[in-house]
């Protein structure tokens, strides 16, 4: 019996010793592959970030680590799951304005537009509208998905903000103007760019561009006032010429204007974009007035200037006297007069006025489409909303920016349209 458990003893004694050294030669391969490179002893930096964020003690710190973990997935090719991390901060209610601006930036680079205008709007509401850099980061997504008008409010507020002392966003806002066709505004921000900024080289490169685009000069010898209705007022679209005078249309792009007139033009324009509406439109009419009731321009603007306090049905008469004359030099007035008609109710007109903006402004303006597949949708013409949706998709996936909700749309107009069959 003594010998019995004896040899059991050794035998376990002997199995403890093979044990032991196979985990030595184990360790030893391990350390030899690791000094080789074969494996990597570093911490799992997606795994370490997780950990800091768990452990912050601050809103601001939690959204930074956050950022940077987005940074970090999207850099070595997660970009949905940088986005599913963006997305859970976008949903906090920290107080956090610097911290939802950089959200703002992390999600236009990686093309979620929609996202990256809520997380702007979320910095500004926190800093109670006083943040003029997320105000023009805000503008420029904006005008990137063709929403001009918000783009402009935006890129008006940071400047208001910076006492119009804010190249980047005089710049902006000058795009946004030679987007809609009103050229002359355009290079005037271009100009106030590079009076604050004389390096900005991309506003000196945009004004030397557009110089032989559209402006508005004083005339060199006084203007007779043209008369209302008179056929010589209109303005060609192949050809500009001066309005503010009777003789026949030439070859410029320059419009000309009386010394009086263009001193009217210019408050009109400071008026207006400073807020103060009823100046903008008392000089907007003065303008008119010594024109014979026309010119481009100063219809567009006063339009705008209108829309703004809710004056619709005066402005929806500027608005058909520029579509009908210039449609094709200001597509933005198609536009404008679409809104108008849907507002109002009358959906053909709207379809009509909206199909005409997307056709008639080159680039295509993906907004203009999307515009025009909901009225179509409204009307019940689902084959025209499809057609349309998709256009509006080829676009926006042409920029890298397909919203994230196209696909589920798509699915339902495709339901819808096959019904109509």
């Amino acid at each position: 019996m003594d010998r019995i458990f004896l040899l059991l003893i050794l035998i376990l004694t002997l199995s403890l010793t093979i044990f032991a050294q196979t985990q030595t030669t184990a360790t030893d391969a391990r350390a030899r592959r690791t000094a080789d490179g074969d494996i990597d002893n570093t911490p799992d930096p997606v795994a370490s970030l997780r950990d800091q964020i768990q452990a912050a003690t601050t809103a601001a710190d939690r959204n930074r680590l956050q950022l940077k973990l987005a940074d970090l997935l999207a850099s070595t090719g997660h970009k949905t799951e940088a986005l599913a991390e963006l997305q859970l901060m976008l949903q906090s209610d920290s107080f956090d304005p610097a911290g939802f601006y950089n959200l703002g930036n992390s999600f236009a680079r990686l093309g979620d537009s929609e996202a990256a205008i809520a997380a702007y709007r979320t910095a500004i509401e926190q800093r109670k509208g006083r943040y003029s850099r997320a105000y023009n980061n805000l503008g420029v997504v904006l005008l990137r998905a063709g929403r001009w008008d918000e783009a402009s409010d935006a890129f008006l507020s940071a400047l208001k903000l910076e006492n119009f002392r804010y190249a980047e966003a005089s710049y902006n806002l000058g795009r946004v103007y030679a987007a809609s066709g009103q050229n002359d505004l355009a290079a005037r921000e271009w100009r106030r760019a590079l009076a604050v900024d004389p390096e900005h080289d991309a506003a000196a490169q945009a004004l030397a561009y557009g110089r032989n685009e559209e402006r508005i000069v004083v005339a060199s010898q006084p203007a007779r006032p043209v008369v209302a209705g008179s056929r010589s007022t209109d303005v060609k679209v192949a050809k500009t010429a001066s309005v503010a005078s009777s003789s026949s249309l030439s070859a410029s792009k320059t419009l000309e204007l009386d010394q009086a007139s263009f001193d009217f033009m210019q408050r009109a324009r400071n008026a207006s974009e400073r807020g103060k509406m009823l100046e903008a439109v008392d000089n907007f009419r003065r303008v008119l007035n010594r024109q014979g009731g026309y010119f481009p321009p100063a219809n567009l603007e006063l339009s705008f200037a209108l829309l703004s306090l809710k004056r619709n049905d005066e402005a929806l008469a500027h608005l058909i006297q520029v579509s009908q004359r210039d449609g094709a030099r200001y597509p933005i007035s198609y536009f404008h007069l679409a809104r108008l008609y849907e507002l109002k109710g009358d959906l053909k007109l709207a379809e009509a006025a909206f199909s005409q903006a997307a056709t008639t402004y080159q680039p295509t303006n993906a907004q203009f489409l999307l515009d025009l597949s909901r009225v179509r949708e409204k009307l019940g013409d689902y084959k025209g909303a499809l057609e349309a949706l998709e256009k509006f998709l080829t676009v926006m996936e042409s920029q890298g920016q397909k919203p994230a909700w196209s696909d589920e749309r798509l699915a339902q107009l495709r339901t819808k349209a096959a019904k109509q069959n």
